[in-house]
């Protein structure tokens, strides 16, 4: 049979994104209501402070997104953020090489321990067809013993000057580091919605076995929607490494709960097949916003997690009453 046979069962649109979720709604709500409580949250300087602060949460948020996609779970992106890092920042502190030899070494040896993990994760969980849930709560403690063991529990600086410059770099007040990541969401939306792997991303999700019935290999495209993720992690390794000039192997502790937040918020389903790397886009902008405009109403970090919470679960609440009243 063709490729074609196995769809998504609707077309994900921004459009039918933002109706189906009143994302865009909710987004658009918080900054006014923050705008209209500090005087100080939308100036170009803490608009700019918002855009950095996502940009590893919606980096992250991507490679989440094709996981969850397909009815999986990755755990481990926080510690392998961390053990990319360190692996990127031990290449990086080499002598002997020029600066953008090291660099170029360093961004492959990060990007590559992340896709590295990421494969592990997806081959062990569909080849004996484990809960990736276990599998990647295994992988978070592997790969965070290797940050540790790699870094010998030390954090590690002095970069080649060019990279640690890049991350400051900005155009019109944007960040550079978050116009990056606007091109992996560009990318991954590509991705999903013209390609036979992100037909087939949907389809396992919403109905794996037809997938296999119709001759497609499920095994392929899970390992490869997990490489993702993993690599993913790799970039957000980099982008932690460019915006503070440091790689720590305690980096990215609850990392994970940020990305599968701003996926759930963005109106991904947890039972797979339904959902768009745009809503993660909205939802990682909903959880810095919030962030944000917390701290300038001066309520301190436990309450801003409370907070966030909350959101989170009347998000599960939303998407349970679609799922149970969707015409799908």
């Amino acid at each position: 049979m063709s490729d074609t046979t196995v769809t998504p069962t609707k077309t994900i649109t921004v459009q039918g994104l933002l109706q189906s979720t009143g994302i865009g709604l909710a987004l658009f709500l918080l900054i006014v209501f923050f705008s209209l409580s500090s005087e100080h949250f939308l100036t170009s300087g803490n608009i700019s402070n918002i855009l950095t602060q996502i940009t590893i949460n919606l980096i992250l948020g991507v490679g989440m997104t094709f996981v969850i996609l397909i009815g999986g779970i990755d755990l481990s992106v926080g510690s392998v953020l961390a053990f990319s890092s360190v692996v990127a920042g031990k290449v990086m502190t080499m002598t002997g090489l020029g600066d953008g030899t090291v660099i170029v070494f360093a961004v492959m040896a990060g990007l590559g321990t992340g896709m590295l993990c990421g494969l592990m994760n997806g081959a062990i969980s569909a080849w004996w067809g484990l809960p990736s849930f276990i599998i990647t709560l295994g992988m978070l403690n592997i790969a965070r013993g290797g940050a540790l063991h790699v870094a010998e529990a030390r954090t590690i600086y002095s970069f080649p000057y060019a990279f640690e410059e890049f991350g400051s770099i900005s155009f019109f007040g944007i960040p550079i580091l978050f116009l990056l990541a606007l091109l992996l969401v560009l990318l991954a939306w590509l991705i999903l919605n013209f390609t036979v792997f992100g037909r087939m991303v949907y389809g396992i999700g919403n109905n794996e076995e037809a997938v296999r019935l119709a001759g497609h290999n499920v095994f392929r495209y899970k390992v490869g929607a997990f490489a993702i993720c993993g690599t993913c992690a790799g970039l957000g390794a980099l982008a932690y490494m460019a915006r503070l000039n440091i790689a720590s192997p305690i980096a990215g502790i609850a990392f994970e709960l940020d990305a599968i937040a701003a996926v759930i918020i963005g109106g991904t389903s947890l039972a797979g097949g339904r959902g768009s790397v745009i809503g993660t886009l909205m939802g990682a902008f909903i959880i810095g916003v919030l962030a944000n405009g917390l701290i300038l109403m001066g309520l301190n970090d436990f309450m801003r997690q409370m907070i966030t919470g909350l959101v989170i679960i009347v998000a599960v609440i939303v998407d349970y009453y679609r799922a149970k009243y969707a015409n799908v």
